[in-house]
């Protein structure tokens, strides 16, 4: 029995919907950005950048390409919009940076359009979804035992380039783009997973917690409906995450996505300060700090803040312990 069409044909039946109802609006892409068309294109994502490394390498790289045009799209509408949003509620906030700001999610909403336009996805014939539906039934897809002891080589590889990318630099984070963001990326990424598999990876409970996990257990992860995985259903092999240490990486996704937003905020405002006036980066940060108040922390004490939750997370080698192995139902 092979699991991994069905995997693919849940999402793009979802998004075939989407993109159903899109093409009968005047703005499809702003439509699409509105209803969460975002969601099941990380899923198609996850699912293409694995099935790359498992199997049919070249045919998934190019799925993913597709996958991934799209969902970057709809982040790009989102970091604009969100931040134009918030500085609106701001009466210290100059109308030239609203409107900057304003004027990229338009673009980028655009950019979006053409891309629907170009790459075929909304076509009523030979549409995106359909092609990719040919590519899929041509793969080589794994039977169930060798697929999900491959996904448990894949995760495993994945733990050690994270891990490789954090000592790489010792947790001294100096960008917020590329090194906080770009973290919080490869940790989301083995959250994705368990939901888009379906069933295939299972979470172990194990009532006993160890001291330094304690402080990552806080209701509102172990409650989250982002940490509910998918019932294995007829599944007769899955990899087992440990639930803790998985409940564990959740947090610091959570932790890292709270001060990447601070921090991006910051770097959204000076890049519309020094796009609308003649600031150099010293300037434009002092004069963005001063736009947004105390509530505003300091790019510095972002990074600070990052780089401490990071090292105390890998210290403890959390990931390390994350993944416990395959397992049979009997």
């Amino acid at each position: 029995m092979t699991k991994g069409p069905a995997r693919f044909n849940y999402y793009l039946t979802k998004i075939q919907v989407l993109l159903t109802k899109a093409a009968t609006q005047k703005n499809p892409a702003l439509w699409l950005y509105k209803n969460d068309l975002r969601t099941p294109m990380f899923m198609l994502e996850g699912l293409a950048k694995m099935y790359a490394c498992i199997h049919n390498k070249k045919r998934f790289t190019k799925l993913k390409v597709h996958f991934k045009l799209l969902e970057d799209s709809i982040g790009a509408i989102d970091y604009y919009d969100n931040i134009s949003k918030d500085l609106s509620a701001n009466k210290n906030s100059p109308a030239t940076i609203i409107t900057y700001l304003q004027a990229q999610t338009r673009e980028k909403i655009q950019s979006l359009n053409e891309i629907l336009a170009e790459k075929e996805w909304l076509a009523t014939t030979n549409n995106r979804i359909q092609k990719i539906q040919k590519k899929l039934a041509g793969a080589d897809w794994l039977k169930e035992e060798k697929e999900v002891n491959a996904i448990n080589e894949f995760y495993g590889n994945a733990i050690y380039e994270i891990t490789e990318f954090v000592y790489a630099q010792n947790c001294n984070f100096k960008d917020i783009e590329s090194d906080v963001h770009e973290l919080r990326r490869k940790l989301r990424w083995l959250s994705i997973y368990p939901q888009a598999l379906r069933g295939s990876i299972q979470l172990s409970v194990n009532k006993d917690v160890p001291e330094e996990l304690a402080k990552y257990l806080t209701k509102e992860i172990t409650a989250s409906a982002f940490n509910k995985i998918p019932d294995a259903g007829d599944s007769n092999y899955f990899l087992l995450l440990q639930q803790n240490y998985f409940y564990a990486l959740s947090w610091m996704i959570a932790e890292l996505g709270k001060i990447k937003d601070k921090g991006l905020h910051a770097v959204a405002v000076k890049e519309a300060l020094q796009q609308t006036s003649n600031l150099d980066d010293a300037a434009a940060y002092e004069k963005t700090y001063q736009l947004t108040g105390a509530k505003q922390p300091k790019v510095e004490q972002l990074l600070a803040d990052a780089s401490a939750v990071c090292k105390a997370y890998f210290e403890e080698q959390n990931l390390e312990h994350l993944v416990v192995g395959v397992k049979k139902i009997k």
